[in-house]
């Protein structure tokens, strides 16, 4: 097997191109500085250490997971449950020193308050017995009979579970067995399929103390499982217009980019002229009195102040820009051309989305049993209350940070595959024999050798975002507080600060991915290689690359624009007892994720043709000896944006050296 890579080498020494490359060797390891692009001549495993971290965090993950399934009954949020135990809608396993427990509940799905329209709390719990029942009354019950009556007509008892329907009206003990009278008229919801009374008096009681004075943990939770339908619609939509973002760039020409920039603006004009709409709307509601409404109303003026002040930005830049649109489509058609060479590029998404999919289930399913893992302990009359275990706070941290890194390593994933190819397709000097099977080479390349660099890169980003998260809880806490515009605008500043650090390091972090496909070496050299030799070309590289990245971040911003849109929409009708902001941050994340994955793609192809073409230029001169692996195509169009971009700068020096040469002169009369 030596002799055979032996061979290999040798004969690339040999090769026209490579030779320059094997004589300057010597003066490479005599000067480290001095680094020579070798694309694709060897590989080694780079960055194994940062492997070993990321396999020994996700055994950390995997325990927890496991424990959550044992502790956690994510049931229990989901279908609601008793005062005894009980989950509704199941059958139970009894709990020791609970005789009402363990009942088979599969008939009885929603959870009835005996004292509905009296609700009470002791340390955020609900001080009222709380039964599984199959239907909630539609009428008000004002006697016992009635009650009776309605357990016989309808199968549901209203009464503790070991008294008898028949002794309702003869048992003395019945007045506390059963729901105090009158019993309002209640309809289900599905917020812990609890049964909401209707009447206008019992209904603010009930709802203010149920959501407003509950754990916030189980608000967020009940917030998200309440509109689980509206979250699963919102990111199906998310999809169908990433898909018809990458399309659209796909096979993109001067009329369909000029539909796609109207639209995008009257989409930014109208989705901001609707927040405002649906904000004064609120405010101008009497009827709110309860915490979810006023945050809603507070999410609402949040969405609608980011909303404008987006358009206002993108506004701006679209009325700079507009004299490079035809410079934007020639770039997107030499991209087209790449991914044509390669068209199984465009269903990298598709299996990155599949697996992202299934990680994101896997996650939420894990928060949902952390959430209620705990204890049981009976109280007084055979009531089962469950304590938090401890550490579970610390749980969620370490499950939030697997959720950013993971999701981020497998973004990263898919921009070294294309990359890959990209580089394979490239530095190929036969161009009429495109070599076979390039993307999974690719895979097979990462694998092997790279999947460290892509832990490195991808944690990089994480610490960033942790803080970034951590910055943004605390700006919310400190919106109640009155003495505290310092701290503030301290915690804006930090904010604004991590979000400019995040978008640099991906930035890095996509070109070091690139320069390790070109030329295997680790991230920190990869990274430091790749900013070395693009700062040599700042002006034109950047001002080429700038066109794409703001035409598919406008891609982003439609897709989730609108996908926010729809969900802010959509909870409007059920305005009371649910909190939009974790739903609609949600959606907005899986959106953004989403657009992202899809549509890197292109930024992927684009900037990793940017790349090779620096690296061609810097190692070859288009001499019979060291002729460039570029296309014709590429060329010119480099060349023709170069042309455009100088023909600019001298137009605004002369424009400069016209005014500054003007001056005054008398009138002449």
């Amino acid at each position: 097997m030596f002799i055979s890579v032996g061979r290999n080498l040798r004969s690339l020494s040999l090769h026209p191109y490579y030779s320059h490359l094997n004589s300057s060797k010597v003066s490479a390891e005599e000067n480290p500085r001095q680094r020579e692009w070798r694309p694709q001549i060897y590989r080694k495993c780079t960055d194994p250490a940062w492997l070993i971290l990321f396999f020994l965090f996700w055994a950390g993950l995997a325990f927890i997971m496991g424990y959550s399934v044992i502790a956690g009954a994510a049931e229990r949020l989901v279908f609601g449950y008793d005062s005894y135990g009980n989950v509704c809608g199941k059958k139970n396993s009894p709990v020791e020193g609970a005789p009402l427990s363990g009942q088979d509940m599969t008939k009885r799905k929603h959870v009835f308050f005996m004292n509905s329209c009296n609700l009470e709390t002791k340390d955020l719990k609900i001080n009222s017995i709380a039964l599984c029942v199959s239907s909630c009354p539609e009428e008000q019950l004002d006697t016992l009979e009635d009650i009776q009556l309605f357990a016989k007509n309808n199968g549901s008892f209203l009464c503790v579970y070991n008294l008898n329907s028949v002794n309702y009206t003869q048992n003395p003990s019945a007045a506390s067995l059963c729901p105090r009278l009158p019993v309002p008229p209640s309809k289900s919801f599905p917020l812990f399929n609890r049964c909401i009374p209707q009447t206008p008096e019992c209904y603010s009681l009930f709802a203010s103390v149920l959501i407003n004075d509950v754990d916030t943990l189980h608000r967020i939770l009940s917030g998200i499982m309440s509109g689980r339908n509206t979250v699963l619609s919102l990111c199906i939509l998310a999809l169908a217009l990433s898909l018809t973002m990458m399309f659209t760039f796909r096979f993109i020409t001067t009329l369909l980019l000029h539909i796609f920039i109207s639209l995008v603006v009257l989409g930014l004009l109208f989705v901001s002229g609707v927040l405002w709409w649906l904000y004064y709307d609120y405010i101008n509601d009497l009827s709110i009195e309860l915490d979810t409404e006023r945050e809603n109303m507070k999410c609402l003026l949040g969405f609608a102040i980011v909303s404008t002040v987006i358009t206002v930005v993108l506004l701006i830049l679209i009325f700079v820009l507009r004299e490079r649109m035809q410079l934007t489509i020639d770039l997107f058609q030499v991209t087209s051309k790449t991914i044509s060479s390669s068209p199984f590029l465009l269903l990298q998404p598709l299996w990155t989305f599949i697996i992202l999919i299934f990680f994101w289930v896997l996650w939420v399913a894990v928060l949902l049993s952390l959430g209620t893992a705990g204890t049981a302990q009976v109280t007084t009359g055979g009531r089962v209350e469950y304590k938090l275990l401890s550490g579970i706070r610390y749980m969620w941290w370490y499950h939030l940070v697997g959720l950013i890194w993971t999701s981020e390593f497998v973004l990263a994933c898919q921009q070294m595959t294309i990359a890959g190819s990209v580089v394979t397709c490239y530095f190929n000097r036969n161009k009429s024999d495109p070599p076979r099977r390039p993307i999974l080479s690719s895979l097979v390349t990462l694998f092997n050798y790279h999947q460290g660099t892509v832990v490195k890169g991808s944690f990089l980003i994480t610490i960033v975002r942790i803080p970034r998260t951590v910055f943004t809880y605390l700006s919310n806490t400190l919106k109640e507080k009155e003495d505290s515009a310092c701290a503030k605008y301290m915690l804006k500043c930090c904010l604004c600060c991590f979000w400019c650090l995040d978008k640099c390091l991906s930035h890095v972090s996509q070109n070091a991915y690139i320069a390790t496909s070109i030329n295997g070496t680790d991230f920190c050299t990869s990274g430091k290689d790749s900013l070395s030799i693009l700062s040599k070309n700042p002006r034109h590289i950047t001002s080429i690359s700038c066109f794409g990245d703001f035409m598919i971040f406008l891609g982003k911003v439609f897709v989730v624009y609108f996908t926010v849109f729809g969900g802010l929409m959509a909870f409007n009708y059920h305005r009371e007892l649910q909190v939009w902001a974790i739903p609609l941050l949600l959606v907005a994340f899986f959106a953004y994720l989403v657009a992202h994955n899809f549509l890197s793609v292109f930024e992927t192809v684009l900037n990793t043709l940017l790349l090779c073409f620096v690296i061609d230029m810097e190692t070859n001169d288009g001499s019979p000896e060291k002729p460039y692996f570029m296309d014709q195509e590429l060329m010119s169009f480099v060349n023709r944006s170069n042309k455009l971009i100088d023909s600019r700068i001298r137009r605004n020096r002369k424009s400069l050296k016209n005014e500054d040469g003007t001056e005054l002169q008398p009138i002449v009369r």
